[in-house]
């Protein structure tokens, strides 16, 4: 297996572009599905986990073709089978959102069990419950979902937590769905606002109301249509760490103010530096102390539970303590245990340690951590354990003191277009090695 060799204490200086968001562009590509027409979809991150959707899709009908290093040309004009292959099985959810289209285009789906990061359970009853409220009949056997439904029809749908895999499912089978669908307790992160707005180009009706409630009155067909993916927040505020972590000064193109103002208040509240520029953001560290915090994860508009990783990393190289609360997945601190290694101080607490008591309350699971600053990090032989959990690897390794080999790369480049050369365009002493 390659991996990479990373010498740390070498500040991170220059500029680099984010690529297009993974976790909407794959949910776009599903949305083609739903018309015969032509999509056009810009702005798309050449990664591993954009090529096993587009494999996926292409499994049951969908014909796609790169028009450019960034730009798809989806074309689906008929569903050649409702059944997605066992091959796909356990590796990644998006299997899951192909309930929608399937029923609507055939009038039955099989889609085998799901996979992904093992961040905590992921299940999928949400999804099952709120297709079967909108009139699908839903089996599960021997490691597949058998779904059918005559016609999908709207109802009302309460969600017992903003989930936005579900409230993107509901979003997908709703469009053509006969009557009124209302979402209560609907995730609205920007990655689902981009849905929303690419699917009311292909001719939806969806308003986004408030209190997180969604309505979408359905209409008989949809139709081709253009449309650019947003950028990736969670690249963006990995970048950013990784400039202020290692003393630098790095221009994040293509970072947008509106879709981090939390991350942005916390960045600043510890202390580090930022510029708002035309066409992105600047980060930096100011040369002197920064300060402790205490933060908790959230649903949007909250702190997103993508950029815990690369900020605790952060924490480790700040005097005093600092602490974090996890609400969103129970067992998002894995990572750490390879972090300590390299010289971390963190102890994990099962208890709520922020202001609000979390659906984790009284569970056996390890949701909250303490971390004590400011730690030397030494070099070691890491391997990454899953997506998000790896750019703060390569983060610990550009900072530590020595030589790192990181491995398990293909979680990181799962999620993140061209990371090698980014990192090298920043002046890091970074290498692929192949085994």
């Amino acid at each position: 297996m390659s991996y990479y060799v990373i010498e740390g204490g070498k500040p991170l200086k220059g500029r680099v572009r984010v690529a297009g968001a993974k976790n909407a562009a794959t949910k776009q590509i599903v949305a083609s599905l739903l018309t015969g027409e032509d999509v056009v979809l810009s702005n798309v991150p050449r990664i591993g986990d954009t090529d096993v959707t587009l494999n996926v899709c292409k499994s049951i009908g969908l014909n796609y073709k790169w028009q450019d290093t960034t730009t798809l040309k989806l074309s689906t004009p008929k569903i050649l089978t409702p059944e997605v292959p066992l091959a796909f099985s356990g590796i990644n959810r998006i299997p899951i959102l192909l309930l929608g289209p399937l029923l609507h285009r055939y009038g039955k789906a099989i889609i085998p069990m799901l996979g992904g990061c093992d961040i905590g359970e992921r299940p999928v009853d949400f999804h099952v419950q709120a297709l079967e409220k909108l009139g699908a009949q839903i089996v599960y056997q021997e490691g597949r979902y058998y779904a059918v439904a005559d016609k999908l029809h709207g109802t009302m749908i309460e969600l017992p937590y903003p989930s936005v895999g579900a409230t993107e499912n509901i979003l997908l089978s709703s469009v053509l769905a006969q009557g009124r669908t209302v979402i209560k307790n609907a995730a609205i992160e920007p990655e689902v606002i981009d849905l929303v707005m690419m699917l009311q180009k292909m001719g939806a009706i969806i308003f986004v109301d408030t209190d997180r409630t969604i309505e979408i009155e359905g209409v008989d067909e949809l139709y081709g249509a253009a449309h650019t993916v947003i950028n990736d927040r969670i690249e963006a505020a990995s970048f950013a760490v990784a400039g202020v972590i290692t003393g630098g000064d790095v221009i994040v193109e293509g970072a947008e103010q509106h879709h981090m103002l939390t991350f942005l208040n916390k960045l600043r509240q510890i202390g580090a530096n930022f510029e708002v520029l035309d066409k992105g953001i600047r980060f930096y560290h100011p040369g002197g102390a920064l300060k402790p915090i205490a933060l908790e994860t959230d649903v949007h508009p909250g702190f997103m539970t993508d950029w815990q990783q690369p900020l605790v990393m952060l924490m480790t190289q700040i005097e005093g303590l600092s602490v974090v609360h996890e609400t969103v997945y129970e067992k998002r601190f894995g990572y750490t245990e390879d972090l300590k290694r390299m010289g971390a101080e963190i102890q994990l607490y099962k208890t709520c340690l922020g202001e609000k008591s979390c659906r984790f309350k009284s569970l056996d699971h390890a949701h909250s951590c303490v971390i004590k600053g400011s730690t030397p990090l030494h070099a070691a032989d890491i391997t990454i354990p899953d997506l998000r959990a790896g750019f703060s690897y390569l983060i610990a390794a550009a900072v530590a003191k020595g030589v790192s080999k990181v491995r398990g790369i293909q979680y990181v480049e799962r999620g993140y277009s061209n990371i090698l050369n980014k990192f090298q365009s920043l002046d890091a002493n970074m290498r692929l090695v192949e085994e």
